[in-house]
């Protein structure tokens, strides 16, 4: 049965539109390269714990191999379970959907069945086609479940759409918020025109992917104005689903919650304003910058390795791991910022996030 957002929980809808910490879910293997439920749970956990509001699942951090080897609906049903067992609080669960419409509505009808909120729409698989093609693609899926805009850099198998395309994106009555993930200022800007000359800023919330410019997109107030120049509207990004979010959560959470804590229009502290660059330079060894972002999931994998969540940095793909100098430029990231990681967090709580019965053993701040 399709879901409408006006029978989401008020609560989630309240959280998504004020601004929330989305972590993009990575997958879990063992070295036999097969799912590891228990290590998959453990991260679901440690998200919730570290106080992000939900988690994004099937996206490009989950792989998107994963559909190719009959992992889709198991590792969106352990999220899924694992964050109505674990916390009492509503957490929103987001599936990234991709492929050409018959898949996709397949992949919103697996989310949809397993209590998921919204899909995020991939249109990878439609480069190349009209734009016109790609709406009524969105608008498919949007009649299954709300769904959320990505606008996903080429990099990484994404395509750049035009202003036009993101401004009857946001007409779309069960759209209710965009990824900007182009990597580009220019097309970021674009698109929160496209929504504020939509109309629609009051429905479809901001979220920054931009991995190279977190805390900024965060702190910087759009400037929209009307076609005569005459009036002008102020729009901001709220949250993030981000695949840098996935490592070093807990830290996330309370630098978002410090840049909510800020009013709309008061000055923004330095030190805070310096965290951009901060954010970005972890990022950009994490995310493997110098290599075009080939090794970005296994950058990941990496420093959940590290900190015990992982076994390894396994791969569906076996060719897919670091980049030759990856490892040194993460170690050189988390000696000169060691106030970014979350790693006695960790420490502290991975115990119960590894037992069966996790919950028996309190969590410690």
């Amino acid at each position: 049965m399709a879901r409408h957002h006006s029978e989401i929980d008020p609560r989630l809808m309240a959280n998504l539109r004020r601004g929330v910490v989305l972590p993009a879910h990575p997958l879990a293997l063992d070295s036999d390269r097969r799912l590891d439920p228990v290590r998959q749970r453990a991260l679901t956990r440690y998200y919730l714990d570290a106080g992000a509001d939900g988690v994004a699942v099937g996206v490009h951090t989950t792989q998107f191999a994963i559909r190719t080897v009959g992992l889709y609906e198991p590792v969106l049903r352990i999220a899924a379970e694992t964050a109505a067992d674990w916390s009492a609080k509503p957490a929103w669960l987001v599936a990234g959907v991709g492929g050409r419409t018959e898949q996709a509505v397949k992949e919103a009808d697996i989310a949809r069945g397993l209590g998921y909120h919204a899909a995020l729409v991939n249109v990878a698989a439609f480069k190349g086609a009209a734009e016109a093609e790609i709406l009524d693609h969105c608008r498919r899926i949007a009649a299954e479940m709300p769904i959320i805009g990505f606008s996903l850099l080429p990099a990484v198998g994404g395509l750049h759409l035009s202003y036009d395309f993101w401004r009857d994106f946001a007409t779309i009555d069960n759209a209710i918020a965009i990824k900007m993930a182009p990597f580009d200022r220019y097309r970021t800007i674009d698109i929160v025109r496209a929504v504020v000359d939509a109309g629609a800023a009051d429905r479809v919330t901001l979220y920054t992917g931009n991995d190279d410019h977190i805390v900024l997109d965060l702190l910087q107030p759009f400037v929209v104005r009307s076609a005569d120049g005459a009036s002008e509207r102020r729009a901001r990004i709220r949250g993030g689903l981000l695949g840098h979010w996935s490592v070093w959560t807990r830290t996330a959470v309370a630098l978002l919650a410090r840049i909510h804590a800020l009013p709309d229009d008061a000055a923004v502290p330095v030190d805070l304003l310096a965290q951009d660059s901060i954010v970005t330079d972890c990022n950009g060894a994490i995310y493997d910058a110098a290599h075009t972002l080939a090794g970005c999931i296994p950058g990941c994998l990496e420093v959940l390795r590290r900190q015990g969540l992982l076994e390894g940095i396994i791969c569906l793909d076996p060719a897919e791991t670091l980049s030759p100098g990856q490892m040194e430029a993460i170690d050189r990231v988390y000696a000169q910022y060691p106030e970014m990681n979350d790693d006695a967090f960790v420490r502290a709580n991975l115990d119960r996030w590894l037992a069966e019965r996790g919950r028996a053993i309190p969590l410690v701040a």
